[in-house]
């Protein structure tokens, strides 16, 4: 199956969105009703695609730069397509507005899917004639270099819509994952979140610094996890398995989340005390540079991976 590929939005999401799939050999039409940013897509897409071609990650730029064109009409950029990534705004009400148009220019059996990081489907769906065809799917940023997608359907999804869509990103080399009910924040965000508010009030409270924190997940929990999830980690860190495990460390695990307070580790304070200690280790105009850095390790890391997974 080759599929005709409408994307909503040419910001950096939309545009990994584009280079995921004409990677894979799908036609994309990227719509965005700033003409100014499709004049910059271009550009853009080539750059990553560059940085991809270098890391042995892609054999060649024009193919899939062929794939991808831009408009700035709806109905011309969704004419013919299957299916719908839709990466607007992280506002309810505006992507209501996004699927009431999209609504009207698709075909019905057009798969609708949001890349909403943690808004859930029915809030911004259930006002539609055929809200059966719509549900999210999540990816990670950047999309092409991480593959792992959360496809979260509401209530009213159909199945035909979730097998369509899991299919759709195993073809464009993507590792889709099934939400099976509605929850804020879907999975990988609750995880992320867990252990960000952790780390947020170990390092308000004095226990470490940023540094520290970041070093204990870089050189620690980062290294079994960038190839194991947490719960084959704990299987295989007891003689006997996971019961084996939680009975061995469960009693220290409750006994510490009930020492967490339900207060919000994201106070004004905590995160001035952070940025200041982040701006000491990294000046602000050098982000840019250190997020090129992020982007090719991820690379490197994923060329390994490919390396490793074809032995």
């Amino acid at each position: 199956m080759t599929a005709r590929i409408g994307i909503i939005g040419a910001g950096l999401i939309g545009r990994a969105w584009a280079i995921v799939f004409a990677r894979s050999g799908m036609s994309v039409c990227l719509y965005d009703v700033d003409a100014s940013a499709l004049g910059q897509v271009r550009d853009g897409i080539r750059q990553s695609l560059q940085d991809l071609l270098q890391a042995d990650l892609i054999e060649d730029i024009e193919a899939p730069l062929s794939l991808i064109q831009t408009e700035n009409d709806l109905a011309h950029a969704m004419r013919g397509v299957e299916y719908v990534q839709e990466c607007g705004p992280e506002d309810i009400d505006a992507k209501r507005r996004i699927y009431s148009e999209l609504e009207s220019v698709v075909a019905i059996d057009t798969v609708l899917a949001s890349s909403t990081s943690g808004i859930a489907a029915s809030r911004f769906t259930n006002h539609l004639k055929h809200p059966e065809r719509c549900l999210v799917a999540h990816p990670v940023n950047p999309p092409y270099l991480i593959p792992l997608v959360e496809v979260a359907p509401s209530p009213d999804t159909s199945e035909a819509a979730v097998n369509r869509t899991m299919q759709l990103m195993e073809q464009a080399q993507q590792t889709p994952i099934l939400v099976r009910k509605e929850v804020q924040g879907f999975i990988l965000n609750r995880l992320q979140g867990a252990l960000l508010n952790e780390a947020l009030r170990l390092f308000r409270d004095g226990y470490v610094s940023a540094e520290d924190l970041d070093k204990t997940v870089k050189h620690g929990l980062g290294l079994r996890w960038s190839f194991m999830g947490p719960f084959e980690t704990i299987d295989l860190n007891a003689p006997n398995g996971v019961v084996d495990y939680g009975q061995r460390y469960g009693p220290l695990y409750r006994d510490v989340d009930r020492q967490r307070s339900d207060d919000d580790p994201w106070d004004t304070a905590t995160l001035a005390a952070l940025g200041q200690e982040r701006r000491s280790q990294l000046p602000s105009e050098g982000l840019a540079e250190r997020q090129a850095w992020r982007d090719r390790r991820l690379m490197a890391l994923m060329a390994h991976q490919r390396h490793i997974d074809t032995k």
